[in-house]
Parts: C-alpha cells; structure tokens; sequence
C-alpha cells in the first residue's frame, strides 16, 4: 500500500512531538498551560482583531492578559504564604498539646504536639523552597509568556495539519473534540477563576469580621481551595470551627461554620455557576472530582487542567459511540434464513 504523503508527515508529526514531550518534560506543564491559556484566549484575540487591531498586536494584548492571570494566579499565594507563615504557625500555636474527647462518659486524651511540630516544620520547608524555586517560577514564566504569544500570531497551523491528515467524512469527530475542549477549559479557567475571585472576597470579608488574626492569608486559601472540586472551602471553614472550638472559642466556632458554608462555600457557586451556565462543560462534579485528583496524582499541578479535560474528552467519545450505534442501519437477514 502506498502511503499518501500528508499520512506520512501524520506519522512524523506524531513521532516529533513523542521526542519534544520527552526531552521538554522539564517544562512540559508549562507548555501544558500555555496551550490551554491560548485555547481560552483565542476568542479574544479573535474579537481584538475584529475591532481593527493588527494581528500581532491582537496576540500580544492576549499574551499580557495571559501572563497577568498567571501571575495572579500563582505569586499572591507564594507571597502571603512566605510572609504570613509566622502568623500561620501562631494559630498552630493556639492548639493545646493534647486534645481531650469524650464519648460514652469516657475520657481519651490525644496528643497533638507532634501533629503541631511537624505541621511548623512543613510550613519551614515550604518556605524555604518557595526561596529556592523562584529563578525557576521566573523562567518558567517567561516560556509560558513566549509560547501564548505564539500559539496565538498562529492559531490555525495544527487545525489545518490535522485537517490534512484526518479523512474528510471523519473531519467531524476533531471538530467535536475541539468544541468539547474549548467548553471544558472555560469551565475550569473562567468559571472557576470568577467563583474563586468571589470566594475570595466574601471569605476575607467574614473572616476579618470574625476576627482572624491572618484574613487575608485564610481569604487566599479559601480562593485556591474553589478549585477543588465538590469539597472546595468548606473544607477551611470546618478547620477553622474545629480549632475555635479546641481553643475554647465556642461561639465564633458556630458562626465560621453557620456563616463560612452559606456564604463563602455556597453564595458564590450558587450566584457565578449560575449566571455563566452556558460555559459549564458536560461533565458532572463527581467524575470531575475524579479527573481533578487523579491528574494531580499522576501528573502533579497540571493535572488540576489536564485530568478532568481527559474526562471530558473521554466521555465525548463515549457519547459519539453511542451516537453512531444508535444510528447505524442494522444488517437484514438473507432471505430464507432462520428466524
């Protein structure tokens, strides 16, 4: 069989990107984020261009958005993290060195000193590699800088490869795959960065009402947790109650808790998810719990965008299967045969 010559170059992209993966592995999760950070951007840039501005100008608007988002994203919590890391370890301070537990009219005493000493120990060391990693944050940067710009001067490059590779009656399963993608990364970047934004807002509002030491810090972590699908900050709010009711803070323990999951847990999830429905993906909160953890697990931070758009991507061609069965034009039986 002789292969036709867009078949062959297939094959030698496919190869090429196999050894790139490989030997950028180092930055693959940059190239990672960059890539979905274009997808995400590519409207924009697509409506800059309408409004008269040149190409290249278009893309480089786009790429200062890009980078401002990422910053945002990352060195607000690396900083608060470095410099209220003494506040941190006060709270953890707070905690009496053994915990006393009564159920069925008996006492059991545990001891969270060494749970303490090597939660202030973690936080040393996390402090610590902040210092150390960020030369290489600031690399990393630059690179995802410079691939968003030129993802987006040629947006249309592996579209049109891929086109040329993929049969044309089968031209429409890449072309559900991509509005598939597309759907799902604005569900994971905007979506999520607006519920985070909100969360962040109402959790320092109350926590600075409450009278939290360190509102800023816990405001920050309680926007990074909106990431985590299904538990998201409730998890901080019942922390925070458990440990106001170690330290004998009863009533504030009941308002972080009354107050922490309406407003900060359920207000902003109610409110944006539902005014930017139409930017939700097709995927439920438990399997993209699933795709959430499981890319963490096996990826690391990347996986918080490729493993629920695996998911995605997963049951969009589960759905065309089915599609294609239910459409398919059953075989007749030959006349005379056996009924």
């Amino acid at each position: 069989m002789i292969l036709s010559r867009s078949r062959v170059l297939g094959a030698l992209l496919v190869a090429t990107a196999a050894i790139a993966a490989f030997v950028l592995a180092e930055v693959l999760r940059t190239v990672v984020f960059a890539i979905t950070f274009a997808y995400v951007l590519y409207p924009l840039r697509k409506r800059l261009v309408g409004r008269g501005l040149s190409r290249r100008v278009a893309c480089a608007a786009s790429t200062v958005l890009a980078f401002l988002a990422a910053a945002l994203l990352v060195v607000p919590l690396l900083y608060v993290l470095y410099r209220q890391r003494s506040r941190l370890i006060d709270l953890l301070g707070q905690i009496p060195d053994v915990l006393v537990v009564e159920a069925l009219g008996l006492r059991f005493p545990i001891e969270a000193a060494p749970v303490v000493s090597a939660v202030r120990i973690a936080l040393r060391d996390l402090a610590l590699a902040i210092t150390a990693a960020a030369p290489r944050l600031a690399l990393e940067l630059i690179v995802f800088t410079i691939l968003v710009y030129g993802l987006l001067l040629r947006p249309g490059a592996v579209g049109t490869a891929v086109f040329k590779i993929v049969p044309p009656e089968y031209r429409d399963i890449p072309m559900r795959l991509h509005r598939r993608t597309r759907t799902t990364l604005y569900s994971i970047y905007i979506l999520q960065a607006a519920t985070a934004a909100a969360t962040f807002v109402l959790a320092l509002a109350l926590f600075a009402l409450l009278g939290y030491r360190s509102p800023v810090l816990l405001a920050v972590i309680a926007g990074v947790l909106q990431f985590v699908p299904v538990v998201g900050p409730s998890v901080l709010v019942v922390a925070l109650g458990t440990g106001d009711l170690l330290i004998g803070e009863t009533t504030r323990a009941i308002l972080v808790v009354v107050f922490g999951l309406g407003v900060v847990s359920f207000v902003p999830d109610a409110v944006i998810r539902t005014q930017l429905a139409d930017w939700t993906g097709k995927i439920s909160p438990g399997l993209y719990l699933v795709g959430f953890v499981g890319g963490i697990l096996t990826v690391g931070a990347v996986g918080i965008i490729v493993g629920p758009l695996v998911v995605s991507l997963l049951l969009e061609i589960i759905e065309m299967l089915s599609e294609n069965e239910g459409t398919s034009t059953p075989v007749e039986p030959a006349t005379g045969a056996p009924k």
